[in-house]
């Protein structure tokens, strides 16, 4: 019996010691999982915390855009030269808008940038014809984007080539970074200014965007112009009985 007693001391001690260290195994599971339960809730709250700051900073965007606290003219009374971007849409909508460019001062709307259609080619023949017929030796680049949304395409589909045209273009507008767009329609706009809309909430760029509605819109407003009539900081109208409908709307008559 005394030659047991050390062995049965050391059987206990051995239980003891596996104890012991499952205890401390737990322990460090524990220990790990309040680490990184802590580290999950301080991620979780930042990125909150930074989606409620660009979503308060997103309604106070559209507050100015909506009490017109922006216009062309105090833009142009900042800078001698506007760097403007102008989209060109296809068929009339195009013609449209270089009959708007041709009136534009050339010495303050440069560099010229314009974004056409990838598919688009009768507009960037009005486009090369418009500049050399000018006689004036302006700087203009021609930059191709994806076409949002054709002719009859389903607004289903419409969507996913919209989100596709913002993608690619992206790139573009970090690039570019304008401080004027002109766009009168149709679809091709909306990606541009999507993105130039992002860019303010985000401090990147402070583009003034000016969308023109086409003449063909008299009672009511296309598509574009529902969309950017909430996104747009001038909005004008080539009717007067739009005026009626849409407060925010300016006329500038026909051109």
């Amino acid at each position: 019996m005394k030659n047991q007693v050390p062995h049965i001391g050391k059987y206990l001690q051995r239980k003891f010691n596996k104890c012991l260290s499952k205890e401390n195994k737990f322990a460090l599971l524990l220990s790990f999982i309040t680490h990184h339960v802590k580290m999950f809730y301080w991620i979780v709250s930042i990125c909150l915390f930074i989606l409620l700051c660009i979503l308060l900073r997103t309604v106070y965007v559209l507050l100015e855009v909506k009490n017109e606290t922006r216009s062309l003219y105090e833009l142009a009374s900042h800078k001698k030269k506007l760097k403007t971007l102008i989209i060109l849409g296809s068929g009339g909508h195009s013609t449209e808008m270089l009959r708007l460019v041709e009136t534009l001062n050339r010495k303050i709307f440069t560099p010229k940038f314009y974004i056409v259609a990838s598919s688009d080619s009768k507009s960037k023949e009005k486009l090369f014809d418009m500049e050399k017929c000018s006689g004036k030796n302006t700087l203009y680049h021609v930059y191709d984007i994806p076409r949002s949304r054709k002719v009859h395409q389903s607004y289903v589909t419409s969507v996913f080539t919209t989100l596709y045209s913002i993608m690619y273009s992206i790139p573009l507008m970090l690039q570019i970074r304008p401080d004027l767009i002109l766009c009168n329609g149709p679809g091709t706009c909306i990606p541009i200014c999507v993105i130039a809309f992002l860019m303010r909430v985000l401090y990147v760029s402070d583009s003034v965007i000016v969308f023109v509605e086409s003449i063909c819109r008299v009672k009511s407003l296309s598509l574009s112009g529902v969309i950017l009539y909430y996104f747009a900081d001038v909005f004008l109208v080539q009717w007067e009985e739009l005026l009626n409908k849409y407060k925010r709307a300016k006329y500038i008559g026909r051109f």
